[in-house]
């Protein structure tokens, strides 16, 4: 069990629910029966607030914990496919749908795929969410040398793409990558050295690696490891705000979908 933002929705839901069904059921008919026929006494505060919130927060529950949640990411290990200071929405119900808090799997669905960029909660401290690309499944063998990544002994491509020019990083080399479906753009830094890996993903775990790759924590160190894949949260889709001073905001990333 995680005591994060879901779990003081859960609470408030479970809170304000209580609140208004016992007053529906037992108190309301007690004040009622208590008037005699005049005017009904005026609702309790902490009832009215009960019954106007219980809704509300109950629709942002449902839509956090099964459609799309809201993100902010706080670093640039995803250059240049994110960006510090960017707002991205994470589908929930992609790779199947969990239970808030317990995040017990009750419907399945997807499930990861790579080259899929998402967002999963640190297996050393499951209150803290990660965000990076899947590069190895469960039983690849991934190795990662000079720069370049292995999968079950195959090479994959890179075609290097000029120079980065932007927020950070200026100058890097940047490579377009083919892991899964589609390409997606990496950054390599000039004279940092590569943090080598070998090694094969255990059954129910996945590998993840940042796409500025010389500037990740990622799965390739032993604080972040492999990921259990009931501590993966859902897929990025898109970018709806960057707002990170003193550039923000950059409305050119506005609506910007991730590949």
């Amino acid at each position: 069990m995680v005591f994060d933002f879901s779990f003081v929705l859960v609470l408030a839901t479970a809170v304000t629910g209580l609140v208004w069904l016992a007053d529906a059921r037992y108190f309301k008919p007690r004040r009622l029966a208590a008037a005699q026929g005049g005017v009904p006494p005026a609702e309790p505060v902490l009832v009215e607030y009960s019954r106007s919130f219980f809704p509300i927060i109950l629709i942002v529950l449902l839509i956090r914990s099964f459609l799309f949640e809201p993100f902010r990411i706080p670093s640039d290990s995803m250059m240049p496919t994110l960006l510090d200071g960017d707002f991205i929405f994470v589908n929930k119900f992609t790779y199947g749908l969990r239970l808030p808090v317990l995040n017990t799997e009750v419907v399945k669905l997807g499930r990861p795929e790579r080259g899929d960029v998402v967002v999963f909660r640190l297996p050393s401290d499951p209150a803290t969410n990660y965000i990076k690309r899947l590069v190895g499944l469960p039983g690849d063998h991934v190795v990662v040398r000079e720069k370049r990544v292995w999968i079950n002994g195959e090479l994959q491509p890179v075609e290097y793409d000029g120079l980065y020019e932007g927020f950070g990083h200026t100058g890097a080399q940047i490579g377009l990558e083919q892991l899964g479906a589609r390409p997606h753009r990496v950054l390599f830094i000039p004279n940092r050295p590569s943090y080598d890996f070998d090694d094969v993903v255990p059954a129910g775990h996945y590998f993840f690696m940042g796409d500025n790759r010389d500037n990740s924590r990622d799965s390739r160190f032993p604080e972040v490891g492999y990921v259990p894949e009931d501590l993966v949260v859902g897929k990025a889709v898109v970018v709806w705000l960057n707002w990170n001073l003193p550039n923000a905001p950059i409305w050119s990333r506005i609506g910007d979908s991730i590949h």
